[in-house]
């Protein structure tokens, strides 16, 4: 069938009218819920009108309110134009077929990171094409940051008592879901199967997709998840919300915890991500500043910590990727935890000395910090999180461990950077300072193939995604030698199993840093003590 240059698909809401990309159409800046302004701010997203006539979709809508030069610099790009925005709440859909005849395709969900203060859906890095045109539709989505996003407060909680329903505090996580909903009414006229959707995110996106695992409002939404480069934080304590809540309110001249709802609505839409992590010129956290890249414990959303979810086995039974970068510490730097916290951290558990046995040869703190910070927050969370997992669902478990070709950077690969290999965007947004090289690209194309294969093939009766070497799914390390784990990469060689790997290996190894993960296990989650880490800022 000939590629229509404009294609129009009836929504729920109204006609929406699409671009090309190559032999792919693409559809960008679609509402899946009404503007979350004025009386709308920190309440649940509401249902978006209908529109009559035909929506032009192609181009993005607004990204939330945040900070845009950061996010060009660490987020993946730059999330204007349009200008930044209260009124959030789209999405992009990139399909290969809209033959209604046609089998129906995977659907790939993707939740983009920045510790739920930067980031849009439609950033470079995240571009659906390439996915698209191996015969899936993709989907990325914006929702509410920071507290925009995660919010409480008492005016706001006695709303809820005059009968509106059970309090919510994750507005980003119900912004998620609607997004879901939004694509199980809608997605089969975008060619997607909405029987076979998969939701996928990086870092906050990770989390997301953990935190929609655990929570009661996300059931049969989605099918199976991958989590990458989680972080092992604990979830805020509404309590810990609700003090941070009232804090915003003085800091902007409000009367505290007396502030009314009314009040904190009228607060400038732009204002809110400008808080400074610090009082003054000091090194005292500011209290009203936007806190741990976390989501909220105790509300109607998420009732219990993530960790206690997984931990009791009451999230979803649904099939799981999660896994980790041999460079993910580098961000820590970002969030105020760089090498030298941790090893303050080390010090105040007590644990430093019998933590140093574990990384033989490293001697410089600087490096040892580095280290530790990467395999206590992100390596033990996807080792944890599997473990607890794979009792109910099939899991499986990677590590990423490829640099680009021509890039001089030696510590391995950094966080986020293993985003243009999964998508296969590389061609179109490497990583920056580096450029994709053939070789590049030809692994991206062979890493990109397991997120596929598992979008498309993956169940609660899998035992295995197939590729060019057969990825296990993960057994319980009670069980020694079964644990295997997915290495896509062998650059760091920081690691005493195959220490002569190619960068561009991709096998299994057995009980993957099995003492390290025994050793770190019992300190998840993470409670950083007050003014060690911040969000970016």
């Amino acid at each position: 069938m000939p590629i229509k240059s404009e294609p129009l698909v009836r929504t729920t809401k109204g006609l929406v009218r699409g671009a090309v990309d190559g032999a792919i159409y693409v559809f960008k800046g679609i509402p899946y819920a009404a503007p979350p302004v004025g009386d709308l701010r920190w309440r649940p997203p509401a249902p978006v009108e209908k529109w009559g006539g035909e929506r032009n979709a192609q181009e993005r809508g607004p990204s939330s309110f945040q900070n845009a030069e950061l996010c060009k610099l660490v987020g993946g790009g730059d999330p204007t134009p349009p200008p930044l925005d209260e009124d959030c709440l789209y999405l992009n859909v990139w399909t290969p077929n809209l033959d209604e005849e046609a089998e129906a395709l995977p659907v790939m969900v993707w939740i983009h990171g920045g510790g739920y203060v930067i980031g849009a859906g439609d950033l470079p890095p995240y571009v659906g094409t390439p996915l698209a045109a191996r015969q899936a539709v993709v989907v990325n989505i914006n929702y509410r940051l920071g507290h925009l996003g995660f919010f409480a407060h008492p005016a706001l909680d006695r709303e809820y008592d005059l009968g509106r329903g059970s309090v919510v505090n994750n507005f980003a996580l119900l912004d998620q879901i609607e997004a879901l909903k939004w694509v199980q009414r809608n997605i089969a006229r975008f060619g997607g199967d909405p029987e076979n959707v998969t939701i996928f995110g990086q870092s906050a996106g990770g989390r997301s997709v953990l935190s929609l695992f655990a929570s009661p409002l996300a059931g049969n939404l989605f099918h199976k998840g991958v989590a990458q480069s989680v972080y092992g934080l604990a979830d805020v304590s509404r309590e810990d919300a609700l003090e941070r809540g009232v804090a915003v309110a003085t800091h902007f001249g409000l009367p505290g915890a007396e502030a009314t709802p009314a009040d904190l609505r009228n607060i400038d839409k732009n204002a809110f991500w400008s808080i400074p992590p610090w009082v003054g010129k000091s090194l005292i956290p500011n209290p009203a500043a936007f806190g741990p890249p976390t989501p909220i414990s105790g509300d109607a959303v998420l009732p219990v910590p993530l960790f206690d979810v997984f931990e009791s086995g009451n999230q979803l039974q649904l099939p799981l990727i999660i896994g980790s970068n041999s460079d993910d510490s580098s961000v820590l730097n970002d969030f105020g935890f760089g090498p030298d916290k941790v090893i303050e951290l080390l010090h105040m558990l007590g644990i430093y000395d019998d933590v140093k046995t574990l990384y033989p040869g490293v001697t410089a703190d600087d490096e040892l910090g580095r280290q530790v910070g990467r395999d206590l927050l992100f390596t033990t969370m996807s080792f944890l999180i599997v473990e607890r997992h794979t009792a109910k669902a099939p899991s499986w478990r990677y590590y990423f461990d490829y640099v680009a070709e021509q890039s001089d950077y030696l510590k391995g690969t950094r966080h986020s950077y293993e985003i243009p290999y999964v998508l296969d965007t590389g061609g179109i947004a490497p990583p920056p300072d580096e450029n994709f090289s053939d070789r590049d690209k030809i692994f991206a194309n062979r890493v990109s193939h397991y997120w596929l294969e598992f979008a498309r093939s993956a169940s609660n009766k899998s035992t295995f995604i197939s590729g060019e070497v057969q990825w296990n799914k993960h057994l319980l390390s009670t069980l020694p030698g079964n644990t295997e784990t997915m290495r896509f990469g062998g650059f760091s060689k920081i690691l005493p199993i195959n220490p002569d790997l190619e960068p561009d290996y991709i096998g299994l190894a057995s009980n993957f840093m099995g003492l390290r993960m025994t050793a770190f296990r019992q300190h998840l989650p993470l409670r950083i003590p007050e003014g060690q880490v911040h969000s970016y800022s």
